[in-house]
């Protein structure tokens, strides 16, 4: 870090999520703390609501230096095509810091679980990834030698609070699509917390054809019944979930997607076990067909089976 960054100022992307914030501690231990800024893209609705408490209160912990980025809006026309978390993180996140960082190297927590970090390429065009060689297991070791502790935000402490990456399909009406995931994505984790229980995973995958949305409900370790059926009983009063699915078993998804990726295996093989399988509470199967749709970027999951 010395050796790139020099004397020159570091803008750290900062989401407040385990790879970010071990940068930001690696980074006060090399420089002082007037040459490190902090940057967060807040994104609005799509945030969990203790996200910005949790950024607030990692900065005041760490005594550096924190300014946020508006970045909802751009969001919004991104997801309009279909998820895509990549594009997301390259073109937005990293886009804003970009648009706000004067004369300064910007540092990212790309790591080798991530897209990036499988480039291999560490640093580029101002942009610098110091953890990029490293593995989930070995930046939790670095957190832990700093005794530091990350609030939760959304499903666990080492996940970035973007519930938008839980809206399965085209977002096309942000008051029918959108609102689905915002809701159902506070709703699970407000009533989980009410009841204390401690879980890895916990979301609400909205999916179906643009007409309908469909709730699937993943929790691991599966709580017990009077827990889901409440988490159902609500999300069934929301206007714009039509079906309330509990994914209690393994489930095989219909997914619509754009030729290049049906055509290429490599980029189902991450769809599937990169992208998809980390967040599903049970295995998942694919069912992948071919779409028409040329707004359809990427892809998008229409139906379910078990």
């Amino acid at each position: 870090m010395k050796e790139i960054i020099g004397d020159q100022k570091l803008y750290v992307s900062f989401s407040g999520g385990l790879d970010s914030t071990v940068v930001a501690l690696i980074a006060r231990d090399v420089f002082p703390k007037s040459q490190i800024t902090l940057v967060n893209v807040c994104f609005g609705a799509y945030s969990y609501s203790n996200g910005l408490e949790a950024v607030l209160l990692l900065a005041k912990q760490m005594g550096l230096r924190l300014f946020f980025v508006q970045g909802e809006t751009e969001q919004e026309n991104l997801m309009y095509h279909g998820p895509n978390c990549n594009q997301c993180t390259k073109n937005i996140k990293i886009g804003k810091v970009k648009e706000f960082v004067y004369k300064g190297i910007i540092a990212s927590g790309a790591n080798m679980s991530d897209s990036w970090g499988k480039t291999g390429i560490k640093f580029l065009d101002g942009m610098y990834s110091p953890l990029l060689n490293l593995e989930k297991p070995e930046i939790r070791a670095i957190l832990d030698y700093y005794n530091f502790k990350i609030p939760k935000v959304g499903e666990n402490s080492h996940r970035e609070g973007c519930k938008f990456k839980h809206l399965l399909k085209m977002a096309v009406n942000n008051q029918y699509h959108s609102r689905a995931d915002v809701i159902s994505n506070e709703i699970i984790h407000d009533i989980l917390d009410q009841y204390g229980y401690e879980r890895d995973i916990a979301n609400v995958k909205i999916i179906g054809p643009l007409s309908k949305n469909i709730a699937l409900i993943n929790i691991k370790p599966l709580p017990p019944k009077e827990i889901t059926d409440k988490i159902i009983e609500v999300l069934k009063k929301e206007s714009s979930i039509a079906e309330t699915v509990l994914v209690d078993r393994p489930i095989k998804l219909d997914i619509s997607a754009n030729p290049g990726i049906v055509n290429n295996s490599d980029s189902k093989y991450w769809i599937k076990t990169g992208r998809l399988q980390p967040e599903f509470a049970f295995p998942i199967e694919i069912n992948w067909i071919r779409s028409s749709n040329i707004k359809l970027w990427t892809f998008s999951v229409i139906g379910y089976s078990f």
